[in-house]
C-alpha cells in the first residue's frame, strides 16, 4: 500500500531542505525495517541516514549509556554542519529522545512513531523479551535512569505520533505533555506498520519540513484530513 501511493503522498508533502535526518529502528529490527521510510524522505531531498548498527537490541547495540548512538549523531553533525532530525520508531524514538537530551546541540528536532518513552515500559507486550535479549532489567538502576532522561521535556521540538490501535505498546505512553514544542498526534494503524503508514509518512515529511527557529504544531492539509483520526484533524491531544 506504502509504495503503490508513494507518488500521491510525495505530491502532497513539501520538499526537504536536504539536512541530515537519521532513522532509528524498533526493537529488533534493523535499518531493512526503515527502508521505505527512507527512500521515501529521500526522494523529498533530504539527507537520510540508518543507524548502521545492526539490530536494536537496546544497551547491547548502542551501549549502556547509549553512547554509541550519540556518537553517531555528532559525527553526522560534523559532518554536515547541519543539526540532525531523529525520527525513531517504537524502542528507536526512546533512544532518540535519550541521544537529544544528551546532545541537544547536535539535534535538530525528534520524531518518535509509537514509542514507550513516557511511562513504564513493562506497558507493552515485548518487555519480557527486551529484558532477555538486552540483558538490561527494565527495574534496575541504569534502566530507570535512562527512562527518566526519555521522558524528561526536550529542548529540541518534539512530535510523539501513537496509534490507539497499536497492539504492542500502550498507546497512553507513547506521547508526552504537550508544550508550544511539543505535540502528539494519533494516526491509525498498527505497531508494526508504522514505518509505512502514509499518514505517519505525512506527518514525518512536514515536520522535517519545519524551520529550525519557527517550529509550529501539525495541521493535516485539506486533501489529506480524511485519513487521520478526529483528534488531530480538530489539534486535540
Amino acid at each position: 500500500m506504502f509504495t503503490a501511493s508513494l507518488p500521491q503522498l510525495l505530491a502532497c508533502a513539501p520538499r526537504g531542505d536536504g539536512h541530515p535526518v537519521l532513522v532509528i529502528p524498533g526493537f529488533l529490527a534493523s535499518d531493512t525495517s526503515t527502508t521505505p521510510l527512507r527512500r521515501a524522505l529521500g526522494l523529498l531531498g533530504y539527507d537520510v541516514r540508518g543507524w548502521g548498527l545492526g539490530r536494536n537490541v537496546g544497551p547491547r547495540s548502542v551501549g549502556t549509556d547509549g553512547g554509541k548512538l550519540t556518537q553517531l549523531i555528532d559525527k553526522i553533525h560534523e559532518e554536515t554542519g547541519s543539526p540532525v532530525s531523529l525520527v525513531g520508531w517504537s524502542l528507536g524514538g526512546v533512544l532518540a529522545r535519550i541521544s537529544a537530551a544528551s546532545t541537544p546541540g547536535a539535534v535538530r528536532q525528534v520524531i518518535t512513531l509509537g514509542s514507550p518513552f513516557a511511562g513504564s515500559p513493562r506497558a507493552t507486550n515485548a518487555w519480557k523479551l527486551y529484558e532477555k535479549v538486552s540483558g538490561a532489567p527494565l527495574r534496575g538502576a541504569d534502566q530507570n535512569a535512562l527512562m527518566r532522561t526519555a521522558r524528561r521535556p526536550l529542548a529540541v521540538p518534539s512530535t510523539a505520533v501513537f496509534s490507539r490501535a497499536d497492539g504492542i505498546c500502550a498507546w497512553e505512553i507513547c506521547r508526552g505533555p504537550s508544550s508550544p514544542r511539543s505535540e502528539n498526534i494519533e494516526v491509525h494503524g498498527s505497531h508494526c506498520g508504522l514505518g509505512a503508514n502514509p499518514s505517519v509518512f505525512l506527518i514525518v515529511a512536514d515536520r522535517l519540513a519545519q524551520s529550525d527557529d519557527d517550529w509550529s504544531p501539525f495541521e493535516p492539509q485539506a486533501l489529506t484530513g480524511w485519513m487521520f483520526p478526529a483528534s488531530t484533524c480538530r489539534g486535540a491531544d
